[in-house]
């Protein structure tokens, strides 16, 4: 079966097993998704239950989704992952990959590398997730986590193009630019706030998302070793 023709979207974490969350943001692509947010990938997130026991890996899409929002059954939506025993080491690759049968059911199907670990059902209810063989599966509308101060973002953003229009910036050897000390302080604590009122507007807080969840055993992902990676993507199927 011919699993991809060409990348949508992506977004990449790395963590280690058992370790601290990882995550990474990503919001927006290029024109390929602009005309289906299903494959637009928002954020990727990683982390391990308390017991050390399992590892848990979420993909979210389609910004500002809404009630009637599918995920597409043209596309397959991939986890890769790899573990090593060190960051030089040699990787162990695993591929998760995962589609949909159609928007009405948005029945989920995820292979788990050439393994015959294989889930199949329908995820949509976060009461009662698809179970089997010891891997969880969500797959369905959900808040989006990601924060983010737009409004202090566009402010420094502004702040820094009027100081290239007003060519007050120096650079280094480097070719990077460079502010007094006070400067940039002031502009890291501008990326905190918002310019209207002074305290930081999560601009994602009203906004939903649909999020991929996987809970799979920690058994399953590190055949390499502890030090684990994933990158997601968005494949049209072909």
């Amino acid at each position: 079966m011919k699993r991809k023709n060409w990348l949508l979207g992506l977004g990449m974490a790395v963590a280690l097993l058992p370790a601290a969350p990882a995550i990474a943001a990503d919001h927006r692509d290029g024109a390929s998704v602009d005309t289906d947010p299903s494959t637009d990938i928002n954020d990727l997130y990683s982390w391990v239950s308390t017991d050390g026991q399992s590892v848990y890996l979420a993909m979210t899409v389609f910004p500002v989704a809404s009630t009637t929002s599918k995920f597409s059954n043209s596309a397959y939506y991939v986890f890769h992952t790899t573990s090593r025993a060190s960051a030089a080491g040699a990787a162990t690759p695993l591929d998760i990959t995962c589609g949909f049968d159609n928007a009405a059911t948005q029945n989920i199907s995820c292979w788990f590398g050439d393994s015959t670990n294989f889930v199949y059902g329908n995820a949509t209810s976060a009461a009662t997730p698809l179970v089997s063989s010891n891997i969880t599966v969500f797959a369905g509308p959900r808040k989006d986590h990601f924060f983010f101060n737009l409004a202090g973002y566009n402010q420094v953003r502004a702040n820094v193009t009027g100081a290239v229009a007003a060519k007050s910036l120096t650079f280094n050897a480097d070719g990077c630019p460079t502010m007094p000390a006070a400067t940039l302080t002031a502009q890291a604590v501008q990326l905190g706030r918002s310019p209207a009122n002074g305290t930081a507007v999560d601009f994602f807080l009203p906004l939903d998302t649909l999020a991929i969840v996987l809970k799979v055993p920690v058994t399953m992902v590190n055949k390499g070793g502890p030090l684990f990676s994933v990158w997601a993507g968005t494949y049209r199927k072909g």
